[in-house]
């Protein structure tokens, strides 16, 4: 997993490589979120659009401007399959990219490539508290399957969204319980000064200790004006909480290697 910034990275595994959140606006320049609200990116992304490496798909959270920016609609290219909600979904094939694909939670798609397999399901996400949530685009976390054809799992990847600590959460450590990489959203990003829209470092920490992820890394919680909840706030959560060994720390333009993986898991 390389660490571009914000919720950006790169996920490289089993020959694929895929792109989340792809966010590549500059130090200074701002971020749209609708409803006439913005907010502005403090650094700079640790690598240019133009310097990805072949993609061979997007992964998106959600419609926010500063999970998809106009850098990313102006730069990637138009036939990438782009896994996201289906609010997103319609709303990226109005701007020409025609693989858009709208999942709703626990909808799931196969990609396959030599004699491998890349299982994306769609996972439940909340990113406002009560009606508020009406207010903002419906955003999905993901579960990132690497494999075989035959549904064998040798890696599996959660990718959390921007989301809060919420009940409908409890359903993922359910179903996938041996997740191996855990990404999780954090910054306490607040809304008009006060409204919380994704986890602080708090809930960030019990999110951790419910997702059960052998490995987690921690993205998305200091690059806005809109993030009230810095990494040192996560961190001194996770120790309280005793889970420093399962969390792992990586800078912009750093890179988490995990080898391994357990095969004969079977997908579900």
């Amino acid at each position: 997993m390389y660490f571009i910034g914000n919720a950006t990275t790169l996920i490289r595994c089993h020959g694929f490589t895929l792109l989340t959140d792809p966010n590549f606006l500059h130090s200074g320049q701002r971020a749209y979120l609708g409803w006439g609200l913005s907010t502005r990116r403090r650094t700079d992304p640790a690598m240019e659009i133009d310097q990805l490496p072949p993609v061979d798909a997007v992964v998106l959270s959600h419609m926010h401007g500063d999970h998809w920016d106009r850098v990313a609609r102006h730069g990637l290219d138009r036939r990438l399959p782009i896994f996201t909600t289906p609010h997103a979904a319609g709303r990226l094939r109005r701007q020409g990219f025609g693989n858009a694909i709208g999942l709703r939670p626990w909808d799931d798609r196969v990609m396959l490539r030599d004699g491998r397999g890349l299982k994306i399901t769609a996972l439940p996400a909340r990113h406002a508290p009560g009606p508020a949530e009406r207010l903002l685009p419906p955003v999905m976390g993901s579960m990132l399957e690497f494999g075989g054809e035959d549904g064998r799992v040798d890696m599996r990847v959660h990718v959390s969204g921007d989301t809060l600590l919420d009940e409908r959460l409890n359903a993922i450590p359910r179903r996938f319980p041996d997740i191996d990489l855990a990404i999780v959203h954090l910054g306490g990003t607040k809304l008009l000064g006060t409204l919380l829209v994704t986890m602080d470092g708090m809930q960030g920490a019990h999110w951790v200790e419910l997702i059960g992820a052998a490995h987690n890394v921690p993205v998305h919680f200091d690059d806005y004006e809109a993030f009230s909840s810095g990494l040192d706030d996560f961190r001194r959560h996770v120790n309280r909480l005793g889970l420093e060994d399962r969390v792992h720390y990586v800078a912009r333009g750093e890179t988490y290697h995990l080898a391994g993986g357990r095969a004969g898991r079977e997908s579900r």
